[in-house]
């Protein structure tokens, strides 16, 4: 027996949860429904929504179907097909967007981190990556340096800095993650900060910031411990 979603508690329909708890509260079945808009004969939208979802091993390859694919799956038709791949082409484009940090200004930490918490928040692995701006605070470019243990990354200022003067660049970020999800900076870490920003001082290259990203939030050196913006 098909079970409506109309017949379901009002706060476990979708719509109502989205609107009631925010988009966030809702679970992939419930997404997919939402973008099904409809089930089939026999299954409703939140059913049909976790027989998609089932048919693929994860998310990431539901969001490489093809459109042959989908059409496969009893209950997605042509309008549900097209409907599919158009949110994930529209994701796609979206994270492809974020992804390009080159020629952007930096204004805040904040922004270092919404970039890189989809780059590196959720690595099992320690990856310090630097960031090489200009006289302006423009980007030139990002580098992966190092990718460490899930402990710790082993960083060595002479290839920092010598990625520095290959790219003519006036200023640095160093931005790295912690698997834990804790960004409470360790005692290397606030000791391998002092040392990057002793040797930028010498060579006339500012560390500007080093943030420590977790999937949910960071820390950064300059907001906690200078209580100034990067400008």
């Amino acid at each position: 027996m098909v079970v409506k979603i109309k017949e379901l508690p009002v706060l476990e329909r979708p719509y109502e949860k989205l609107e009631y708890y925010g988009v966030e509260s809702l679970s992939n079945e419930e997404l997919l429904a939402v973008l099904l808009r409809t089930g089939s004969k026999n299954l409703s939208s939140k059913e049909l929504a976790t027989k998609v979802l089932t048919t693929f091993s994860s998310l990431i390859e539901l969001s490489e179907v093809t459109y042959e694919k989908l059409l496969e799956i009893k209950g997605i038709g042509r309008s549900k097909a097209c409907t599919l791949l158009s949110a994930l082409e529209l994701f796609k484009r979206i994270e492809q967007e974020r992804l390009t940090i080159k020629n952007q200004k930096l204004t805040s930490s904040q922004m270092v981190y919404e970039y890189y918490r989809f780059k590196i928040g959720n690595e099992k692995q320690e990856c310090f990556y630097v960031v090489y701006l200009d006289n302006s605070k423009n980007i030139i470019r990002d580098k992966l340096l190092f990718k460490g243990t899930n402990n710790y990354s082993i960083v060595h200022p002479r290839e920092i800095f010598k990625e520095a003067y290959l790219l003519s660049a006036s200023a640095i970020i160093c931005v790295h993650n912690h698997p834990s999800g804790n960004v409470v900076p360790s005692r290397e870490d606030r000791e391998m900060t002092s040392r990057i920003s002793q040797i930028g001082e010498l060579l006339g290259i500012q560390l500007l910031d080093h943030l420590i990203i977790g999937s949910k939030n960071y820390y950064s050196f300059l907001e906690n411990e200078t209580q100034k913006e990067v400008r």
